[in-house]
């Protein structure tokens, strides 16, 4: 004859193991789902904000480098503005122009279409966040990369 406590072990056991098993499926599902979150070599992970919404702003040059050499001082008052409607602008003093914009390559690219100053690109994203917007183009031989903040 079985003893109370005996008994009551045991479900604790079988409990116990039910839950060990619940987390470990858990964490294998979540193990398999991020890569597949992160679009951008350098983030965001997860954004509750869509990619639309995070370029459409404008931006400023935090950094600017030309074939890995650092030319930040070059862009002193340079911004650019993309709006969620596909439109683009830039302002650097004097000089200004102006285009259109949309996603390419499962959204891992912008194509950048000038329409008055302004010379057709296409911006390989880096890092797309809230308040970061990473990038960088070829211009013939040359990597421009920008690095965008708001």
């Amino acid at each position: 004859m079985k003893t109370l406590t005996e008994g009551t072990s045991r479900k604790i056991k079988r409990g116990k193991n039910k839950v060990v098993f619940a987390t470990i499926l858990l964490a294998g599902v979540l193990m398999l789902m991020m890569p597949s979150c992160k679009k951008y070599p350098d983030g965001p992970f997860i954004s509750l904000h869509s990619k639309t919404e995070r370029v459409a702003q404008t931006w400023r040059v935090g950094n600017y480098l030309k074939n890995g050499t650092d030319n930040t001082s070059m862009y002193s008052n340079y911004s650019e503005t993309y709006t969620k409607q596909g439109s683009y602008s830039y302002s650097w003093g004097v000089l200004s122009g102006s285009g259109t914009w949309a996603f390419t390559n499962d959204a891992s690219d912008i194509q950048l279409t000038g329409t008055s100053n302004q010379n057709s690109y296409t911006l390989v994203i880096l890092k797309l966040e809230q308040n970061a917007f990473w990038y960088y183009y070829m211009d013939g031989a040359d990597k421009k990369e920008f690095h965008m903040v708001h």
